[in-house]
Order: C-alpha cells, then structure tokens, then sequence
C-alpha cells in the first residue's frame, strides 16, 4: 500500500471576479449580461471616466467611480473587461498584464501596430489571457456555419460571401477617429472571413464610394465598398459593406464549396411569415448590432470565462486581434491606390500603418 499521500488540490473559484472599464454603450451591455445571465462570472467593479451614476447605481456593484487603478489594484479581481475607446486600449492592456488580470478587450486593440504589438509583448510576458471581442464567431448561426464547413460538409471550400450593412451611418466625428469603414466596420467581416476559411488572407482588394453621404470623402472615407479577398488555401472571398439598409441590419454568410453551400440568413424579431393572396411577407431584419448579436455576447464572456477556468488559449486571441487591423488597413490601402494588395504580415507597415 502507497503510504504517501496526494496534496489536496485548490479549490476552484465559485465565480471569476471581474471589474470592467468603460461603461459606454457596450459596457453596460457586459455588465447587464454578467449579470442576468452568466453566474459564472462575478461583476466586482466599473471604473468610467463619465460613469452614468443613474445606471450603475440599479447594479448590485460593489465598487464603481472614475478610478482603473480600484481594479488593477484588488487581488480579488481576476480579470477585467476593457470596453473604453479604442485609443485607450493599448495602456490598459498592458497595465492589466502587469496587474495579473486576464483580459477581455474590445475590438480593435488599436488602430496603431506598433501599440498593438506592445500590448501583446505585454500579454505574453506576464503570461496572462486575451480575449478580444470578435463577438461575431459566437454567433449561433455563424457558428454552426463554420462547424459544418469545417466537418466537411460542403466539400471543397471554394467561395465565402459576407454581406454586413448597417441600418443607418454613424456620426461624422466617430468616423473621424475610428479609422474609416475598413476599420471600424469591416473588421468584423474580415475576422469573419478567416474564422470560416480556417485560412488566413493573402491579397485584398477593396473598392468604394461616398454613395449615402458623398461628405465622407472629405475624411478619406466611403460608405458603401466591395471587398475580394483571396486565401492561403486557394479559396476566394467577397464582402460587401454598406453604411445604411433602409430595411434593417443586414448580417448574412454564405459559404460555396465544391458539394454545396452553407448559408446563415438574417434574424428577425420571429421566424413568421404571411401568406395572402396579394403577398408573402415577413418581418424585417433586426434594426440594430446589439439585438442581433445578443446572444453572441453572452457566449463571448462564457467562452472568456472558461478559458480562465482551464488555463486555455481564448477562442479569439490577441494574434486575431492584430491580423484584422492588419488587413484593414490593407483594404484602405488598396482603396485609396485602386490596386489589390498582397498582404505582409511580417512588415505591415508597408500597407500605409
């Protein structure tokens, strides 16, 4: 008989503590969803420079103000979610390494490489995890797309097709600052694009125009643009983009393979449909991003919590991050000159970064 004895293992966390930053539109989403429905996760602290007092006081927060280092500083918390402005994200990233904390980091890490690349090295130096907030592969449908494709179920992967519009454009001093509808819309698809390829982009080539609001040129940008990518596995891609669908949220894949296609249609509120003599109609498309994906940010921050729980790499990693504002960039690039781009990831800044 083995007379040595096993050391008793730690218990495992009823709940990962979290404390997020930034409680803008997509902030207090994270909070309300942790909230209602991820038990798995213990919202601890918000920290916003213009915090709504009027919400966060409905929230059963423990701590809350103006204040990050309240986060950084508790040893309690385990991790933090970083939904502030993008420009932000870089010195928060690598603050929150340096604190221990695990991440969770909206889309984009940052619109510049190089801050990127600091906040990675970051990252891996103090072996925390990052998650970034391509809330779109947890999508029921979008995943259930890629698990097929993957399977084999289509056979050979010859064409995906992405169409995203949006309901109605943003502000002018938005686009101002997020970098042009490559960047702050596109991104997206892009990420897309590579999730249900399992292939990354080689050559991208994007044409626009200022079709909604022909003032856009004025800040270097367009509203409506068709993009053709190409992959590593030889397979080809388009993604049409458009600023304003006067019928609702457009968000619909279709991927084309040498046994058949895949397709994810839009949602709607429900799945009716009305029969008459003079017509058959059904209901519009949802008109806005966070009815749409609701579901999807919710199994973002469960996927996020079980990374933590397992010590596993994220779903999304900040190598995802970095390679989608990459080919953003990319596309302005090929947009501005009227040419395809081979993309470098090794020396992005040949792409105008």
């Amino acid at each position: 008989m083995n007379s040595q004895t096993e050391s008793p293992q730690p218990e495992e966390k009823s709940s990962i503590a979290v404390g997020i930053i930034g409680a803008g539109r997509i902030g207090k989403l994270h909070a309300e969803n942790i909230i209602r429905h991820i038990p798995q996760i213990s919202l601890k602290a918000i920290a916003d420079i213009n915090l709504d007092t009027s919400w966060v006081n409905t929230l059963p927060v423990a701590v809350t103000g103006d204040e990050v280092q309240c986060i950084f500083n508790d040893p309690a918390i385990d991790a933090v979610l970083i939904c502030s402005p993008a420009p932000s994200h870089p010195s928060l990233i690598i603050q929150a390494a340096q604190a221990g904390k695990h991440i969770f980091c909206e889309k984009p890490i940052a619109l510049d490489i190089t801050a990127i690349q600091q906040a990675l090295a970051a990252v891996e130096q103090a072996q925390v995890i990052l998650q970034v907030g391509f809330n779109r592969r947890f999508d029921p449908n979008f995943a259930k797309v890629k698990r097929v494709v993957q399977a084999g179920g289509i056979g050979e992967l010859h064409i995906i097709h992405i169409t995203s519009r949006d309901p109605e454009p943003p502000p002018h001093d938005y686009i101002a600052s997020s970098g042009g509808i490559f960047l702050d819309m596109s991104i997206h698809d892009f990420d897309m694009a590579r999730f249900l390829a399992g292939s990354e982009i080689t050559e991208v080539y994007a044409t626009g125009a200022a079709l909604i609001d022909p003032t856009l040129t004025q800040l270097g940008d367009v509203d409506t643009a068709v993009i053709q990518l190409s992959f590593a596995n030889g397979a080809l891609g388009v993604i049409d983009n458009s600023r304003q669908a006067v019928y609702g949220y457009d968000q619909r894949v279709e991927v084309f393979g040498s046994q058949g296609k895949m397709l994810a249609q839009n949602v709607s509120a429900t799945q009716t449909e009305l029969s008459t003599a003079d017509a058959v109609t059904r209901e519009k498309p949802m008109a806005f991003f966070l009815d749409r994906y609701q579901a999807s940010y919710v199994a973002e921050l469960r996927s996020f919590c079980h990374a933590i729980r397992h010590k596993q790499a994220p779903a999304v990693d900040g190598r995802d991050g970095l390679i989608a504002v990459i080919v953003g960039h990319a596309a302005k690039q090929s947009c501005q000159n009227h040419q395809p781009i081979r993309i470098n990831y090794e020396h992005p800044e040949q792409h105008g970064i």
